[in-house]
């Protein structure tokens, strides 16, 4: 008796409270779908990034978390529901619009993260190529669509609110004349940075350097309102990228060769050895695989210094690696010596000559006797 009165206690409460089931049963649905669809999500995303396609793993990763977050904002919102058509409390109208906002956020989500991963794939696999893609454009790109992403969604989530979009634009035509006042300096690093992405004096990697400031390093960086460089002890600078209208920039890393202009002195008591080093000097740098003798090349008795005469040698490498070069710069010097020293000539340093007019007599001898006096 006591268990049949408990069962109908039982079915008495469910029947009066049947909407906390309904409730109980829509969460636990939603957990075990969450479940079941993040666990088929991971699975596929390893096997799409086998492929050599950008596209496939990086919709498949971009769409797990943004769809498991629309998953329980749904189900939370059809839970909702059901217990604001029992209750009736005014708390509970507000799901609708909620739940509209949160799918939308979700999509723009999802976009963003697509965006960010098929750039990085794009960047990863070109790599590989003979000419990958150029890390600043690719960026400029991204960033433009993440923009324009994030301006759609916004407007999209106020006219689901049931703002005009009309005049939420006219407002901010009006509102965008104070704000280009107060904010002069923003935008003046807003459009520099849109005017490096698009006239693109440097990239990302480049060393570049400045003869109006005291820049010089390595991009690592390019924002819309900053760029960051590296230089060369390791230290970051923090650039805003309005400097960049106003300032020279040298970009070191695309120039198409690199110089050699160095002078070298013998001695004057090898002067007369002076045309044959300059041939053999001449005909090392023509014959040497690193230098390119398509370009400008001179070697020339150049002058009458204090302590030597000067030779000049004037002529390009092939490569533009600065670590490359120096080697290159090493063994032509090498050379260079080889040949003064095959010559029979030396190299000059700086020396002086006295000539006195009188004989020198040193402290506690006896003075040189004269020619004269001592034909006497």
């Amino acid at each position: 008796m006591q268990d049949n009165a408990l069962y109908q206690a039982l079915i008495h409460w469910a029947g009066d409270n049947a909407w906390i089931v309904q409730v109980f049963i829509v969460v636990l649905l939603v957990l075990l779908f969450n479940f079941i669809l993040r666990m088929a999500l991971r699975r596929l995303h390893k096997k799409l990034q086998v492929t050599d396609i950008p596209w496939d793993d990086a919709f498949v990763g971009a769409l797990q978390r943004p769809l498991n977050l629309m998953v329980w904002i749904i189900g939370i919102a059809f839970a909702a529901e059901i217990v604001h058509t029992e209750t009736g409390a005014a708390i509970f109208k507000a799901i609708g619009p909620i739940r509209d906002v949160g799918v939308i956020a979700c999509i723009a989500w999802f976009l963003q993260r697509l965006v960010k991963q098929v750039q990085i794939n794009l960047l990863k696999r070109s790599k590989a190529r003979e000419h990958p893609l150029d890390q600043t454009t690719v960026d400029a790109i991204g960033k433009l669509v993440s923009a324009s992403i994030i301006i759609t969604a916004a407007l999209v989530v106020l006219q689901t609110l049931g703002f005009s979009i009309s005049g939420v634009l006219a407002f901010g035509g009006i509102g965008g004349i104070a704000i280009g006042f107060a904010a002069k300096d923003l935008l003046a690093n807003f459009f520099g940075g849109l005017m490096i992405y698009l006239d693109r004096p440097f990239a990302v990697g480049d060393w570049i350097k400045s003869p109006d400031r005291e820049i010089e390093g390595t991009v690592e960086y390019i924002g819309w309102r900053l760029t960051r460089i590296r230089t060369f002890d390791k230290r970051p600078i923090y650039i805003p990228n309005g400097i960049f209208s106003t300032i020279a920039v040298v970009n070191p890393s695309r120039m198409s060769h690199r110089r050699i202009n160095e002078t070298i002195g013998i001695r004057y008591a090898d002067i007369e050895k002076m045309q044959a080093i300059v041939d053999g000097v001449k005909a090392m740098l023509q014959q040497h695989e690193d230098i390119d003798d398509s370009q400008t090349l001179m070697v020339n008795f150049n002058s009458f210094a204090p302590s030597s005469v000067d030779f000049f040698i004037y002529t390009f490498t092939h490569t533009t690696h600065w670590v490359r070069f120096h080697e290159i710069k090493q063994d032509v010097l090498l050379k260079i010596s080889d040949i003064i020293m095959r010559h029979g000539a030396e190299i000059a340093f700086p020396t002086s000559t006295v000539h006195v007019s009188e004989p020198v007599q040193l402290a506690g001898t006896a003075p040189a006797a004269s020619p004269v006096a001592a034909g006497n």
